[in-house]
Formats: structure tokens, C-alpha cells, sequence
């Protein structure tokens, strides 16, 4: 299993970052390797990923079910690979503290089958690279729209 952990510091209110994590729409692009998604539901969505690992391009697709909505501190989610064989699962938390709110991104995924022993050195690259990417983003954007 990778997990990668990440936290930031937004100087805005901790419904202004609800208001933007809440919606998928608004921060799907910021997830790295983004190509597209898809909502199916107000709960589940499709992702497409693409990247390249040792000049090997990938296109990689996953289920993200959203498990848990807390206003305005929680966000739980599980993966599931549709193109390989891989679950996980996430968390963004938010805390406000002095008009700023700090927000954490949690993020585990581990491969099983037989290709899992070739993906999980990739993803415990991979896992931690993504947790911080995808909080740095979304910090920004919600720092310019708030």
C-alpha cells in the first residue's frame, strides 16, 4: 500500500474551501495526469488519468465513490481501477483556525493481482507526488477565488 498525506494553509474560511472541494467540477483538472472524468452521480464519478513511468505512457481509469460529505470539514472517498487492478481510498479534511483553514488531503492506494507486484514501486512513487500536487492546486485556486 502507498499512502501520501499532504497539508496546506488557505487564507480563506473554511466554507469558502468547502464550497470548492464540495464540487468535483471545480477541482477534477487539478488531480495530476488528469485527462477527463465523468460524473455519473452526485457520489460516484470516472476518472482518466494519463502519464508516462520509464517512457512507458499509461492511460489509467478509476471509480471514485464519494462515501462521506461532512459540511463543512469532511470529504471521504474510495478508488477503484477500472483499466488495472488497484482500491483505495481518501480524505480531505478542513479546519478553520483565525479566518484561515488548514487542509489536509489523505491518500492510499494499493495494486492487487498479479500486476500488482510491478505497480505498487510506481504508486509508492506516485501516491505521495499526487497527495501534495493536488492540495498545492486546489490551495491556489480556492486562494484566487476567495
Amino acid at each position: 500500500m502507498a499512502t501520501g498525506t499532504h497539508t496546506v494553509e488557505i487564507p480563506a474560511d473554511v466554507q469558502a474551501v468547502w464550497d470548492y472541494v464540495s464540487d468535483l467540477e471545480k477541482w477534477a483538472t487539478a488531480v495530476p495526469a488528469y485527462k477527463e472524468h465523468k460524473i455519473v452521480n452526485d457520489k460516484q464519478s470516472i476518472w482518466t488519468f494519463e502519464g508516462s513511468v520509464k517512457g512507458i505512457k499509461k492511460t489509467i481509469q478509476a471509480q471514485v465513490d464519494i462515501t462521506e460529505w461532512q459540511e463543512p470539514s469532511n470529504i471521504k472517498f474510495e478508488l477503484k481501477g477500472l483499466s488495472d487492478n488497484f482500491t483505495g481510498s481518501g480524505l480531505f479534511t478542513a479546519v478553520e483556525s483565525n479566518g484561515k483553514t488548514t487542509m489536509t488531503c489523505t491518500l492510499e492506494v494499493r495494486a492487487g493481482g498479479l500486476s500488482g507486484a510491478v505497480l505498487t514501486p510506481v504508486i509508492k512513487l506516485a501516491v505521495p507526488k499526487v497527495a501534495s500536487r493536488l492540495t498545492e492546486s486546489i490551495a491556489r485556486k480556492i486562494a484566487v477565488f476567495s
